[in-house]
C-alpha cells in the first residue's frame, strides 16, 4: 500500500479524498488542515483516517511515502518543496508554482531525489480529451490550423488568483498535451470588473509551431456555464464539449478547399470564388466511455509511485503550463493587448 497524506481538505480537497480511496493500493493515513470544519468532517466521514493540525506530523512520519496538497495556490510552490525535502512523493493542485522559476526550481528539486511530482492538471485524465489526441495525431482532421477554447461561468470568485491562473491551467495544458509543443508565441489581455488588479475576464493568444494558431476565453462573468474546444483542421473539424452528458465529442467532415492558387495577374475579387470550395459532409459523435477523471488521475499518480514512471502530468509538463501562464499574465499586466 501507498501510505498518503492529504494537505488542504476545503472543497477540491474532498474530492481527493474521496478519489483516493477509490484507488487501489492507496491509503490515506492522515489530512492536514487547520480549518475546524474541515477536520470535523474528515473525523466524520473518514473516521479511519487521522488529523492533523500541522504539516510537520506527516511530513516527519516515515510511514507517509506520498502527499496530496489541495491548498491554496499561492502555498502550492512552499508545500511541495517541504514535502520533497521531506523525500514524500507530491501531487499537488494545479498550477505547481506562482511563477516560472520556482516550478523549474520544484521540477529539478524532484529530478534530484528521485521523487514522483505530478500535478493536478485533470483534463489529461479525461477519456474525450484523450480521443482527440488519438484523433489529431492520427491525421483524420489534416493539418491542425486553429484551435480555440472557451471555459466560462458565472462562478466562484477565487480570492488569492485571477481567472487567468485559476481557469487557464486547464486550457493550457490540453493545448500543450494535442500539440506536443509549447507555443512560440503569447499574449493575453484581461479586463478587472469585480476587484481591482484581479482580471475576472481574459483572453489569450497564442502562435505554435507550425503556424497553428490557439485562443482561449476564460471568464466568470459569463451567464452560461461552457466548457468546449473547437479544433479546426485542413480537412475535418472537432468540436469537444465537456459540458455535455451524451455528446462530448463531434467531429464535423466540413472545411473549404483551395481548388487552386492564384496566379500571376489574377484577381482574388474578381476569381476567389473559383479557387474555393465549401464542403459539408456528415457530422460524427463517436462512442467515448466515461470514466471520472479523478479517479484515473489518482490511479496514475499511485501507479508512477509503485513502477518509478513518470506521470503524463510530470513536474515537466507542469513547469510548461506555470511558463505559459506567467508570459501571458505579463502581456496582460502591461495592458499591450492581446
Amino acid at each position: 500500500m501507498v501510505n498518503i497524506a492529504l494537505m488542504g481538505c476545503g472543497t477540491w480537497g474532498r474530492n481527493l479524498l474521496r478519489a483516493l480511496h477509490q484507488t487501489p493500493g492507496a491509503r490515506v493515513t492522515a489530512v492536514v488542515d487547520r480549518a475546524q470544519s474541515a477536520l470535523a468532517f474528515v473525523r466524520s466521514t473518514y473516521p479511519e483516517v487521522d488529523v492533523e493540525f500541522e504539516e510537520s506530523v506527516v511530513l516527519e512520519d516515515s510511514q507517509v511515502t506520498a502527499v496530496a496538497i489541495a491548498t491554496p495556490a499561492s502555498d502550492h510552490a512552499r508545500a511541495v518543496r517541504a514535502a520533497l525535502k521531506a523525500g514524500k512523493h507530491v501531487f499537488v493542485e494545479k498550477p505547481l508554482a506562482m511563477t516560472a522559476a520556482e516550478a523549474r526550481d520544484l521540477l529539478r528539486l524532484a529530478e534530484e531525489k528521485r521523487l514522483v511530482l505530478m500535478a493536478g492538471h485533470t483534463f489529461l485524465y479525461n477519456d474525450a480529451v484523450r480521443y482527440v489526441k488519438r484523433t489529431i495525431d492520427s491525421g483524420d482532421l489534416g493539418d491542425i490550423r486553429y484551435i480555440y477554447c472557451q471555459r466560462l461561468n458565472l462562478g466562484v470568485v477565487r480570492p488569492d488568483v485571477n481567472v487567468l491562473w485559476n481557469l487557464g491551467p486547464h486550457d493550457i495544458s490540453m493545448l500543450l498535451y494535442w500539440l506536443g509543443a509549447a507555443p512560440e508565441k503569447v499574449a493575453a489581455s484581461g479586463m478587472c470588473f469585480l476587484r481591482p488588479d484581479f482580471e475576472d475576464v481574459a483572453f489569450i493568444v497564442m502562435k505554435f509551431p507550425g503556424g497553428i494558431g490557439a485562443h482561449v476565453h476564460l471568464s466568470w462573468l459569463d451567464p452560461k456555464r461552457v466548457r468546449s474546444a473547437t479544433v479546426v483542421g485542413s480537412k475535418k473539424m472537432l468540436v469537444f464539449d465537456d459540458a455535455s452528458q451524451e455528446e462530448r465529442v463531434r467531429i464535423y467532415d466540413s472545411g473549404v478547399d483551395v481548388q487552386r492558387r492564384l496566379k500571376e495577374g489574377e484577381n482574388w475579387a474578381t476569381f476567389g470564388e473559383f479557387f474555393l470550395k465549401h464542403r459539408t459532409g456528415d457530422i460524427v459523435t463517436p462512442a467515448v466511455p466515461y470514466r471520472e477523471p479523478l479517479v484515473n488521475e489518482m490511479n496514475e499518480f499511485v501507479s508512477c509511485i509503485r513502477n518509478g514512471k513518470q506521470p503524463l502530468t510530470s513536474g515537466e509538463h507542469a513547469y510548461q503550463v506555470v511558463r505559459v501562464l506567467e508570459e501571458a499574465d505579463r502581456h496582460m499586466k502591461s495592458g499591450r493587448g492581446a
